[in-house]
């Protein structure tokens, strides 16, 4: 008989959830009553216009700030309230939007640079665990490469193999190809879901790209202007693995549509409400 598998970490959940920032006395409600559940596993992906508390979601997840009201859990552990500000640690993995790999090192002390610093093995041990992860990615003809020596596109592949091999229970990505060409954006785009596909990790993914939102996501959140909250909910069906052919499916044509029309009011309100403030 085959001993059971153990469940996969990551359920997160958020409940009615604030934020005000306060810079000199002016007090801005950033993002305001926000629920939603995540199941371990998924996909999320959150759109909506600039400034509406994308961002300060994933920073309250991480650890980087605190929160006005409400809570956060993660795997049924109380992780951010009011009184309690999360504290960053291995469990939840950010991958930036402006990158950050370190220049001085090769892309294989890069990677293991997290699991060294937390003492989760020998140098040689943890070499051996990078190597491996490099290989199944693809990756380990770089290993000795610098960051300045490798694409855009590869370095943004190395910064998710440097989140992978920590294990995340969740991961967190903020934008993080916003600064790709069309065609290097769509090589990361089936890198990570094939790194998906084959480990299976809970994802908290920012982005403005609505097609981007849909190939990548099984669900699609949209927030409204600020302060943000949640407008509406997309599931996507498309069947998984993914490939780039699906974008040009019925289905991926009609959730864009249905995204577009929801996102774009909310960018026409927050145009409107930034015109009014220069006024």
């Amino acid at each position: 008989m085959n001993a059971p598998q153990n469940p996969l970490p990551g359920r997160l959940r958020i409940s009615n959830v604030s934020k005000i920032y306060d810079p000199r006395g002016a007090r801005v409600l950033a993002v305001d009553n926000c629920s939603m559940d995540i199941e371990p596993g998924e996909f999320c992906v959150i759109v909506g216009p600039s400034g509406c508390g994308k961002t300060t979601l994933l920073n309250a997840i991480a650890g980087f700030h605190g929160i006005s009201s409400g809570e956060i859990h993660l795997d049924g552990e109380l992780l951010c309230s009011p009184e309690q500000e999360a504290v960053p640690g291995p469990d939840r993995v950010v991958v930036f939007q402006n990158g950050a790999l370190f220049p001085w090192a090769t892309v294989l002390e890069n990677v293991i640079y997290g699991p060294k610093a937390q003492k989760l093995g020998s140098d040689a041990e943890l070499a051996e665990k990078a190597r491996s992860l490099l290989a199944r990615l693809g990756l380990n003809k770089i290993e000795n490469s610098y960051p300045g020596e490798i694409s855009s596109g590869m370095r943004r592949r190395v910064e998710i193999a440097r989140a992978m091999i920590m294990s995340p229970s969740i991961l967190l990505l903020d934008e993080p190809f916003r600064a790709l060409d069309a065609l290097t954006k769509l090589m990361v785009h089936q890198f990570l879901l094939d790194v998906y596909d084959a480990m299976p990790r809970t994802v908290f993914f920012i982005t403005h790209d609505l097609d981007e939102a849909i190939f990548l996501g099984s669900r699609v959140h949209i927030m409204t202007t600020r302060p943000g909250r949640f407008k509406k909910t997309l599931a996507v069906d498309l069947p998984r693995p993914r490939s780039f052919r699906d974008t040009a499916s019925p289905e991926f044509m009609r959730l864009k549509q249905e995204c577009d029309e929801a996102v774009h009011e909310e960018a026409v309100k927050a145009f409107e409400a930034g015109e009014r403030e220069m006024s």
